[in-house]
């Protein structure tokens, strides 16, 4: 029988990575965090394991939304920031962003997603600086196996707690922590351009993708055996 069970000890996650994010913080000899929330799950997982590792006066929390942003999605941080009860920023991208895209009407939304998610790179590291606090990243497991990223945009961070998580995992965890359903059980997506969601783009879902990257470094499947397994 194929092992794909991706089921996760939520209590002994929870442990590990706020453990993680406090002692690597600390050993920088700063005690503070930055984190871009975005309002999807990935980032809300991150913000509340930072919240529980480093306390919520030393957690600050980004919103940088684009003129297209969702509503949805600065509702969604909102949300979690009023939950939480932790120092938050509103910064809007759009007057950074535009004027390279007025240089190219042809630019397509790849190329314009790559410019928002690098141009928030740039405002949370300044944060960072005024804050006095680390970067902390939003990517999981998933999206850097399939590189499902900005380089230099978002995959930019100084630590990345949720990287050994997939996507399924994430997920698991959110629930476990309260995350608010809202957040957890909407379909994920990088809010890059109106309408967009991941699964769309990648053409398929993250609870198939997932069982599939399960098997191929999880578990050492070759690509034959993958194959052989139904994938």
């Amino acid at each position: 029988m194929i092992d794909t069970n991706l089921t996760i000890n939520t209590d002994l996650a929870h442990e590990i990575l706020t453990g993680f994010i406090k002692t690597e913080v600390m050993r920088t000899g700063l005690s503070r965090a930055v984190i871009g929330l975005s309002g999807g799950i990935d980032s809300a997982l991150s913000c509340v394991l930072a919240v529980e590792a480093l306390g919520k006066d030393n957690v600050l929390a980004v919103r940088m939304p684009y003129k297209a942003s969702s509503k949805d999605s600065l509702d969604h941080a909102q949300l979690l920031i009023d939950q939480l009860g932790i120092p938050s920023k509103t910064i809007e991208i759009t007057d950074m962003v535009e004027p390279l895209f007025k240089l190219d009407p042809e630019m397509s939304n790849m190329r314009k997603g790559n410019i928002m998610a690098r141009e928030r790179m740039i405002v949370l590291y300044d944060q960072s600086e005024v804050f006095k606090g680390l970067v902390i990243g939003t990517s999981n497991k998933t999206e850097i196996l399939l590189g499902y990223s900005t380089l230099y945009g978002d995959s930019a961070s100084a630590m990345n707690p949720i990287g050994d998580l997939y996507k399924t995992q994430v997920r698991q965890l959110s629930r476990a922590m309260n995350i608010p359903s809202p957040i957890v059980d909407k379909a994920p997506s990088a809010d890059l351009w109106l309408g967009q969601t991941d699964e769309k783009e990648l053409g398929f879902t993250y609870e198939e993708v997932d069982k599939l990257l399960y098997l191929l470094i999880d578990q050492r499947y070759s690509p034959q055996e993958a194959m052989e397994a139904g994938f």
